[in-house]
This record gives structure tokens, C-alpha cells and sequence, in this order.
């Protein structure tokens, strides 16, 4: 195994024109979530949250913004948005379907769900169709574990489920006007 060095000193970030952190969103979040934590750092996750489900990924620029809003560094924003599941780097599509894996899931046949999103979607785990419509995770337990095999489609949890009731799903994703 070997270190590839990266400039990470010298990588410039993509940036657009508007802010992710504009004044309203910061007067907002100043009003409403800052005064939940005891400390500025505890709201880190619920601000994450909202650029998650707004941008379908958290992008480097809202780090560096978010960290700013804060007042903490940005290493310390990269660090909990790379250590968490619910959060990304790389947008994912409108419909998240994240079936998951544990070994109640595992003995159910959840093998049977990743295995018929692959042949319908064309993706596996982590990966993306490339209209940008779908988005495949494989997630740890989902705490269900008596209706397994489960999984959550854009957050909300299916239990029980079939390959019949996922395919389902899948159509009623499809038909749907993209809402990003």
C-alpha cells in the first residue's frame, strides 16, 4: 500500500456565486437552532442537515461557510460530514434508497433488494444513475429489525419489504417531477 500526497494546500475549491450561508439563512439559524446547544459546535449537525437536504450533498464551499457561521475550522466540518452516512460529498440523486444491511436485514433476504436495484437502476451501493435520479446506499441497521428486510426511501422507512413492493417504489420515484 502507498500514500498519494494530494495539494490539499494549494487545491482550489469550487466556488458559485451565491453564498450557501447567506444572511437570511444565518439570521435564521442564529434565531432558531444556535440557542438548542450549549455550544456553537452543537449545532453543527442540524445546519449540516439543511444543506443535506437542500443540495443533496454538502459542497465544499457550504463547509467553508458553515465553518465561518460557526466559528470553528473548516477540517472540523469535513470531518463530521466524511464520518456520517447521511451526508456526502457527491450529490446524490432526488430518491435515496438506503436498504440496509444488518444481519436481521442480511437472514431476510435484503441481497434480493440491492440485487433487483441493480438490475433495474444499473447501479450498486453508492453509486448513482446518471440522470441523477436515483441513488443506491447500503446503510448499517435501520433499528427494525423485527419487519426486516427494510429499507428508507428519501427517509422514510419501508418495512417488510418485497422485491414487488420495492419495484413499486422504484415506479412511483420515477414518475415523480425531480424536486431539486
Amino acid at each position: 500500500m502507498s500514500w498519494t500526497a494530494k495539494p490539499s494546500a494549494t487545491t482550489e475549491i469550487p466556488r458559485r456565486a451565491a453564498p450557501y450561508v447567506d444572511a437570511a439563512r444565518a439570521a435564521r439559524w442564529e434565531r432558531e437552532i444556535i440557542p438548542c446547544y450549549a455550544t456553537r459546535l452543537g449545532a453543527l449537525m442540524p445546519i449540516l442537515h439543511e444543506i443535506q437536504h437542500a443540495e443533496r450533498c454538502i459542497p465544499y464551499q457550504a463547509m467553508v461557510e458553515i465553518a465561518a457561521f460557526l466559528k470553528i475550522s473548516a477540517a472540523e466540518v469535513l470531518d463530521t460530514v466524511s464520518f456520517y452516512e447521511e451526508y456526502s460529498l457527491e450529490k446524490r440523486g432526488a430518491c435515496v434508497i438506503g436498504i440496509c444491511q444488518s444481519i436481521a436485514c442480511e437472514v431476510c433476504g435484503h441481497q434480493k433488494l440491492v440485487d433487483r436495484v441493480r438490475e433495474r437502476l444499473g447501479i450498486g451501493p453508492h453509486e448513482t444513475t446518471p440522470d441523477g435520479k436515483f441513488t443506491l446506499l447500503a446503510l448499517e441497521c435501520l433499528g427494525s429489525c423485527d419487519t426486516a428486510p427494510v429499507a428508507l426511501m428519501n427517509e422514510k422507512l419501508h418495512e417488510g419489504l418485497t422485491v414487488a413492493r420495492l419495484d413499486q417504489l422504484i415506479d412511483e420515484a420515477a414518475n415523480k417531477p425531480d424536486q431539486h
